[in-house]
């Protein structure tokens, strides 16, 4: 049977990000990809122009219809804009036991600027982020979990173990923000697993978040360890990103489908 992997995230119009980047990915790893969709922007490599919201209601409904008939065996979770859907999918999720869950959290923009009210971050660090089989933050997001500066590898340390106080789950630090290294850190149960790859010199970085959280969905679902999820996902990006499409007047998109 072909695994299947659902994209909760909202969508980017110009196929770069979000519930199309997922879907490229969950393609590209040759499974089933299905989407709940949070909300609608309009964007493009060269920013984010506008942001409608799918009403609680009706992401509480695609949930029920993708549950309901084709059980996924991975979930990622991306964009979650407000506390209400924030709500209806956490607890779609423990309604329908679902399992390897990964969650982006997505809370800071590319400028610094938080993307989440305070009531909806607060939703998200005690409502959604403990249900996380691991949650990915770059350094940013990690720095809002956190609350402190990180600028060193052991700075990555120490937030991950400050993290640990409010999740179960794995913590990936994406260290793509430190300078002249691709180091991620991965914490879990007391343990700690560097991953130490090339940066890659490729202006076009749009999704990169996404993707990766994607890819390591996709290995789950295959039942993978959380390491070697991650570890093949990093490889997958690395491909990703080594193929240079260049696309848009901004930073341009990955190319997926780089295999084929």
């Amino acid at each position: 049977m072909i695994k299947k992997v659902l994209t909760i995230a909202g969508s980017d119009c110009s196929g770069g990000a979000g519930i199309q980047a997922d879907i490229k990915t969950i393609t590209a790893h040759k499974m089933y990809a299905m989407s709940a969709i949070t909300a609608l922007t309009a964007q493009n490599t060269t920013g984010v122009y506008g942001i409608m919201d799918t009403t609680p209601e009706f992401v509480a409904k695609q949930l029920d219809c993708i549950f309901e008939d084709i059980r996924p065996d991975a979930i990622k979770i991306g964009m979650v804009s407000n506390s209400r859907i924030i709500d209806v999918i956490s607890c779609k999720l423990l309604e329908y036991k679902a399992e390897n869950i990964v969650i982006d959290p997505v809370m800071v923009s590319t400028s610094g600027s938080k993307l989440l009210s305070d009531e909806a971050m607060d939703k998200l660090i005690s409502k959604l982020l403990p249900l996380g089989r691991v949650i990915t933050p770059n350094i940013p997001e990690a720095e809002v979990l956190c609350g402190f500066e990180i600028i060193t590898e052991e700075d990555m340390v120490k937030a991950a173990k400050k993290i640990s106080e409010i999740v179960s789950g794995g913590i990936l630090i994406k260290g793509g923000h430190l300078i002249n290294s691709a180091t991620d850190l991965l914490y879990e149960n007391g343990k700690i697993n560097w991953y130490r790859g090339e940066k890659v010199d490729n202006p076009n970085t749009h999704g990169t978040g996404c993707t990766l959280s994607s890819a390591i969905a996709c290995n789950l679902a295959e039942d993978k360890s959380l390491s070697e999820s991650i570890e093949n996902a990093k490889a997958y990006l690395t491909g990703s990103l080594k193929a240079k499409l260049n696309l848009g007047k901004g930073s341009g998109p990955l190319m997926h489908m780089y295999k084929y």
